[in-house]
């Protein structure tokens, strides 16, 4: 039920009430919730920070730390027999609680008495995204008023991995990296979508995983998070895959690969898929302790132009491009995001504390990049430039003649049905700059089309 170490579990509760300065810190679990019926469940899956210092894997727990005395107490229920006939036998709450370093534990109706008890101190708690936990954190507290000083602890500690984190971030990026390759290999003109996501997700839980997130598997890439799949693949397309698994810990990896629907890309596809490729290649060899990540993006947007320009779809000087933020005509999103227990990890903590140590843009596409703050050894990053060609898009820039020193508009209306590409690795911030995670996975055009070649022979 625990992924790692009871030492572990107990370190990072000493860290954590080391950085926090009193009161308690009350770390809510979550609980099943209902899919059409009180009984027929989603999957459960556990509070990231929750796992992270507790590490128990079940439903209806919760825990509070005490800063100034360092008495932590698991709070839940043992089983009763109605629910072992369904479950088996289960650990009890104690036996639960010693496993992670707890010496102390409660059922969950005492819950109330212990949080009043702390009257007049700190209750520190995170924002709740379920709302049953809202209701609960209303009902005892008065008001639902997060913690800043909580979340800075959490989000400083739960940015830098360790080495023992890494190796799941690495395991479940290598189960991403099969996943990706059972589908370029056996995709099919005349297939459904659907049918590369069933390959996808039966690879990742063939593997003791799951997906860490809904798949998008499309031929039309040029819709950044597309979840449909009811289109049917057909020679000359292109499928974007973005798809990655969460190993049994709850690690997550998170892959993109674009590869063509036919053994070979067209020409154009090659064209833009090499410039994509260059602009990812140019950020990753940025990536080393020191650098702003937003600076890692914009370099990124540079190269894009640049070649975008070789093409004719672009012209002009490219910084000033780059600085308008004409780019964006082309690539909407951010470049890439922290990840760890979450796919984006800790984004329910709050983007203002997890990306950032300045304002964030308010420039379109800049304003969706999540990390822009200085990289760390221990972060785990994603890298993922693309190019996304949004007849929508073009109707209404075109109209306004918006960058038209720098958009070539009447051949980028030439591409209005070409959709889109995107090409992310994951990689780990270290000392001497950055390793890549998982099993290497194919990305060069000459190794995509040697897959799909061989794989129709």
């Amino acid at each position: 039920m625990k992924a790692f170490s009871k030492d572990t579990y107990s370190k990072r509760r000493d860290i954590l009430k080391k950085n926090v300065e009193s009161g308690i810190i009350v770390l809510m679990g979550n609980q099943e919730s209902s899919v059409n019926f009180k009984d027929n469940w989603y999957p459960f899956r556990q509070d990231s920070t929750f796992l992270y210092y507790i590490g128990i894997d079940i439903p209806d727990v919760m825990a509070i730390i005490d800063v100034d005395s360092g008495e932590e107490v698991l709070f839940g229920d043992d089983l009763s027999i109605d629910h072992i006939v369904w479950t088996g036998p289960q650990p009890t709450v104690q036996e639960l609680a010693s496993e992670v370093g707890i010496s102390k534990s409660l059922p969950l109706s005492k819950v109330e008495e212990y949080i009043k008890s702390a009257s007049g101190r700190n209750v520190h708690i995170l924002p709740p995204y379920r709302p049953e936990n809202t209701v609960k954190l209303q009902s005892w507290l008065g008001k639902v008023a997060p913690s800043e000083e909580l979340i800075r602890a959490v989000v400083k500690q739960r940015s830098i991995k360790s080495k023992e984190e890494v190796a799941e971030i690495d395991k479940a990026v290598t189960i991403s990296a099969q996943m990706h390759l059972e589908i370029i290999k056996n995709a099919r003109p005349g297939m459904k979508e659907h049918e590369l996501v069933g390959m996808v997700q039966g690879t990742a839980v063939g593997a003791g995983g799951t997906l860490a997130y809904p798949a998008i598997i499309t031929v039309n890439g040029q819709i950044l998070h597309n979840h449909y799949y009811g289109n049917t693949l057909k020679e000359g397309d292109m499928v974007l895959c973005d798809t990655g698994a969460e190993a049994s810990s709850h690690y997550a990896g998170d892959l993109t690969r674009t590869f063509p629907v036919s053994k070979q890309f067209t020409s154009e596809q090659r064209d833009l898929y090499q410039i994509v490729l260059d602009s990812q290649n140019a950020a990753i060899d940025m990536l080393k302790p020191g650098v702003k990540f937003k600076d890692v993006h914009l370099t990124a947007c540079a190269k894009l132009v640049d070649g975008l320009k070789t093409i004719g779809l672009m012209k002009g000087d490219t910084a000033e491009a780059v600085d308008a933020g004409a780019h964006a005509m082309f690539f909407q999103c951010g470049l890439g995001h922290l990840m760890g227990l979450d796919v984006h990890d800790m984004e329910d903590l709050g983007e203002q504390f997890v990306g950032y140590d300045e304002p964030k843009s308010t420039q379109f596409g800049l304003k969706s990049l999540r990390l822009g703050k200085e990289l760390e050894a221990g972060n785990i990053v994603t890298v993922e430039p693309g190019i996304y060609i949004i007849p929508e898009l073009i109707d209404l820039w075109g109209k306004e003649k918006k960058f038209d020193q720098f958009i070539n508009y009447d051949k980028l209306n030439d591409f209005r049905d070409f959709g889109g590409i995107r090409i992310e690795d994951d990689f780990v911030i270290d000392e001497e700059g950055h390793t890549l995670l998982g099993e290497p996975l194919a990305k060069e055009i000459k190794d995509i089309e040697a897959i799909r070649e061989a794989s129709f022979s």
